[in-house]
């Protein structure tokens, strides 16, 4: 856009670079297919499973959120979840992770299951030096 002395308006091309800047690194990064499920059965750990590939083709979406977790200087995905779980965990839970419970009493017998599901899902995931930015496709 042209103001009219005829000069470029620069504060327009100074904010786009920088969100072009901002944006690049999560557009050029890899792309991993993640998915997690927890079961709980009377309230005892029954399974806990997490799955991490690589894609094989190219996911369709634009990324909406953002997690930062530190690498610790490893370049496997499955490690850093893994050591950060905690806040991995509760990304999941922010970005739609599905709870199904069940509860039945029968002779007076309790028995209970939970698990929880995150189907899988792809993920746009860049590494840094000391830390990985993984953002879910929308």
């Amino acid at each position: 856009m042209r103001s009219r002395d005829g000069d470029y308006s620069f504060t327009q091309s100074i904010s786009s670079i920088i969100s072009l800047l901002l944006c690049s690194s999560v557009i050029f990064a890899d792309e991993y297919i993640i998915s997690y499920r927890y079961s709980v059965k009377n309230a005892t750990l029954y399974s806990e499973t997490l799955y991490v590939s690589k894609a094989m083709k190219k996911c369709m979406g634009r990324p909406y959120d953002t997690l930062l977790l530190e690498s610790q200087k490893s370049e496997i995905l499955k490690e850093i979840l893994l050591a950060n779980q905690d806040k991995f965990i509760e990304f999941l839970y922010k970005i739609g992770l599905s709870v199904r419970y069940y509860e039945e009493t029968l002779n007076g017998k309790n028995d209970s299951s939970t698990i929880l599901t995150l189907p899988s899902k792809c993920f746009k995931v860049d590494f840094n030096d000391s830390f990985v930015r993984i953002a879910p496709l929308k």
